[in-house]
């Protein structure tokens, strides 16, 4: 890719949106995405219900939960909660860890992968392997290490998260500056004397513009699944805040009585997750010059 390339995926993001419109897949991908934002923005005027009022009548004369019909739409949970504002209430909390954790991840591999491809030597070695350390252990069980010496809050999972998932990133980042940092452009910019800022910010960081935004795309599913799995390992978000994951452990034990408690929010996070990898998919080929041509 040379640096006119660059040039063009910044400068014509009109022509790259129409090309990712003709995608039917991304298309469904951005239509679920924007559902879940605006029920997640527009939570409080849509919700019919507080998310952690007990309905008196939100129980069967049995004490079981409502099915869905009738005033609860979606039915209600183990304590008479109404299970759609819950839902609604939990898309906010899953999409701000999902902006948040993937964004802070993003910055530090993105970081990490640019320093350590453009300078090399010690330094690249020094946290590349720190990387290939970080890469070592399973993501969900320093997750789970992580959330467990932390006081779980929303803030702090989105902390945890990010601290896992920003590997990936930096050694995608990393193969990426190794290679521009050989190109003949870079090679007659340092002849001409330009600064390593100027060759980060001007000639670098652009032609990584593509990637990250294709990562920070598809990372987004990543976290929100991983969100969901820590809250229902019940060290995620705590109660009462809603989030997905907490929603299906709190009522697990109904799966048979009432699955509707398990089977709605874990095919919201699948759905979710299949939306941003849909459009994260669309958004490389529409990106990477090399697909031009071939669709």
């Amino acid at each position: 890719m040379t640096d006119l390339g660059a040039d063009k995926v910044l400068r014509r993001p009109a022509g790259a949106f129409a090309r990712l419109m003709q995608r039917k897949l991304a298309v469904f991908g951005l239509v679920l995405i924007a559902l879940v934002v605006g029920g997640a923005v527009f939570a409080p005027l849509i919700a019919p219900f507080d998310p952690n009022d007990q309905m008196f009548d939100g129980l069967t004369l049995e004490g079981a939960p409502m099915p869905p019909g009738g005033q609860f739409l979606m039915g209600t949970d183990l304590l008479g909660r109404d299970l759609f504002s819950r839902l609604l209430y939990g898309a906010q909390t899953s999409l701000i860890i999902g902006v948040v954790a993937n964004g802070l991840a993003l910055v530090i591999g993105t970081l990490v992968g640019i320093t350590a491809g453009f300078f090399r030597g010690w330094i690249g070695a020094i946290l590349m392997r720190f990387t290939d350390l970080m890469m070592a252990f399973p993501a969900l069980l320093l997750a789970i290490c992580l959330a467990a010496i932390f006081q779980p809050s929303l803030w702090i999972v989105a902390l945890v998260i990010a601290l896992v998932n920003w590997v990936q990133t930096a050694r995608v980042i990393f193969t990426e500056t190794s290679s521009l940092a050989t190109r003949d452009f870079i090679a007659a910019e340092r002849t001409l004397g330009a600064s390593t800022s100027r060759i980060l910010f001007r000639h670098i960081l652009p032609h990584l513009l593509p990637t990250i935004i294709v990562w920070g795309t598809l990372g987004i599913s990543t976290t929100v699944l991983l969100e969901a799995t820590l809250s229902f390992l019940g060290i995620g978000v705590q109660p009462p805040t809603p989030s997905w994951g907490n929603i299906i452990f709190e009522n697990q034990t109904y799966f048979q009585s009432a699955p509707w408690l398990v089977f709605i929010p874990g095919a919201a996070i699948i759905l979710l997750a299949l939306a941003f990898n849909l459009v994260g998919d669309a958004l490389r080929d529409v990106l990477d010059p090399t697909q031009r041509g071939r669709d």
